[in-house]
C-alpha cells in the first residue's frame, strides 16, 4: 500500500503501525514511536460537506499484541468541557471529544466499542449493540495535552485488546471510524473521519465504517 494513501480523504483505511519499542511506565508509546504512523485526518462534518480547517483533527495508530494505541490531535477555537478531568464520565460526548468507534473484522456489523477523550483527559468506553449501550469498563489508559498557544489538544488512548476482541490476528481487517465533537448549541461542530450523510449528526452508522489494517512494520 501506498504510505500516503492514508492523507487522501478519500481513502477509506487507516493502518496501525507496529509498535517496535518498549511503552514507557504510564503504558504509553515514546513520543518519537509515533512516526511510524501514518495519520489520517480530516476536518468536515459529518455529512462530509462543510469543512472546518481551523478544527482539523489528525489521527494515528500503532499496536502490540496486548493493545491498540491511539493519538488524536485536535486544533480546535475553543474549549468546552466538564469541570475537573481526568476520570471516566458519562455522556462525554455532551462536551468537546475525540471519538474512535472500532469492530473486530470477525464481530456483527452492528457490535463495535465506542472510546471518547476529552481536551482535560476524562474518557469514556462503551460497548454499542442492537438495542443496548453498556458500560465497557475497560482498563483503559489515557491522557491529554492542552497547547492553548497552538490552538491544539492532543490525547493518547491505550486500549487494551481483551478488550476489543476474545483472539487478536492482525491479519483481519478490521472497520474504525472517528469523529471530533466541539462546542455549544447551537454552534456545535460535528466532523467525521469517514461521513455517516445521516440527516441529523449521528455517528452510530457502523456501514460508514471505514476499514482499518495491522501494519507488521
Amino acid at each position: 500500500m501506498n504510505k500516503d494513501s492514508a492523507h487522501d480523504p478519500g481513502s477509506n483505511r487507516a493502518v496501525a503501525a507496529r509498535l517496535r519499542t518498549a511503552l514507557e511506565s504510564e503504558g504509553f508509546p515514546p513520543d518519537e514511536a509515533w512516526d511510524a504512523a501514518t495519520p489520517v485526518t480530516f476536518c468536515s462534518d459529518w455529512q462530509g460537506r462543510l469543512s472546518e480547517p481551523g478544527r482539523e483533527t489528525e489521527v494515528k495508530l500503532l499496536w502490540t499484541p496486548a493493545c491498540l494505541l491511539v493519538r488524536f490531535r485536535a486544533r480546535y477555537r475553543g474549549i468546552y468541557v466538564y469541570p475537573g478531568g481526568k476520570s471516566r464520565r458519562d455522556r462525554l460526548w455532551l462536551r468537546d471529544v475525540a471519538e474512535v468507534f472500532v469492530r473486530p473484522g470477525s464481530d456483527d456489523p452492528r457490535h463495535y466499542r465506542e472510546f471518547e477523550v476529552s481536551p482535560n483527559g476524562d474518557w469514556l468506553d462503551l460497548e454499542i449493540s442492537p438495542g443496548r449501550t453498556a458500560p465497557l469498563m475497560c482498563d483503559l489508559k489515557c491522557r491529554a495535552t492542552l497547547d492553548q498557544g497552538a490552538g491544539r489538544w492532543v490525547a493518547d488512548l491505550a486500549i487494551p485488546m481483551t478488550c476489543l476482541t476474545r483472539e487478536f490476528d492482525p491479519r483481519e481487517v478490521w472497520r474504525v471510524n472517528f469523529f471530533r465533537v466541539e462546542g455549544a448549541e447551537p454552534d456545535r461542530f460535528y466532523s467525521a473521519w469517514r461521513p455517516t450523510r445521516s440527516p441529523q449528526p449521528n455517528f452510530h452508522v457502523p456501514e460508514a465504517f471505514g476499514e482499518m489494517i495491522f501494519s507488521p512494520e
